[in-house]
């Protein structure tokens, strides 16, 4: 994360050795969060089977050691003065108002898949989310964007179905999928 120091930089680009407080933080709960998941991790049975000769607890152990060794590597960049390259930012005029619009009917559109994903199911909530989403972004291809949402639902459906082997609700369509 350090930022190599040449010609064409800022001298204010590099803070001195010792680092910013703010970025200690961000070192801290890294490492308290690797931590955290060890810890949790200890408190998964241990079972193997010939399906599963590694366990369940090694991919949290491993991510937990990831996280410390990240923690300690950004640790050490921080105190020998490393600093990220400021952000350049987007291309957003500021002076412009937020758009609510858009804003309230991404909500609206979240919303109605919540209400909506029980009675009806994922199929037809989703295919509404996709659908509501693609409208509240200023997409105007309707029929086009029913055809893709339902696509895009039918295909989450059975992706987590028969990939990952986690039923989402049928609603009015169980039996039919």
């Amino acid at each position: 994360m350090s930022l190599d120091v040449n010609a064409d930089t800022d001298s204010g680009s590099r803070r001195s050795p010792g680092g910013d407080r703010a970025q200690y933080g961000v070192c801290a709960f890294l490492a308290l969060l690797g931590v955290l998941v060890i810890v949790d991790a200890t408190g998964i049975a241990h079972s193997t089977s010939s399906t599963d000769p590694v366990g369940p607890r090694t991919v949290p152990v491993l991510l937990g050691v990831l996280l410390l060794v990240i923690a300690l590597v950004y640790t050490v960049d921080v105190a020998r003065g490393g600093r990220a390259e400021p952000e350049a930012g987007e291309d957003v005029d500021l002076t412009n108002p937020v758009d609510w619009r858009t804003v309230l009917l991404l909500i609206g559109a979240f919303v109605v898949n919540a209400v909506l994903i029980e009675p009806l199911g994922w199929v037809i909530s989703g295919a509404l989310l996709f659908w509501g989403t693609a409208f509240a972004l200023g997409n105007r291809h309707y029929v086009r964007n029913l055809a893709i949402a339902l696509a895009l639902s039918l295909t989450t459906f059975y992706t987590f179905a028969i990939g990952l082997g986690v039923n989402l609700p049928a609603g009015v369509l169980q039996g039919i999928l």
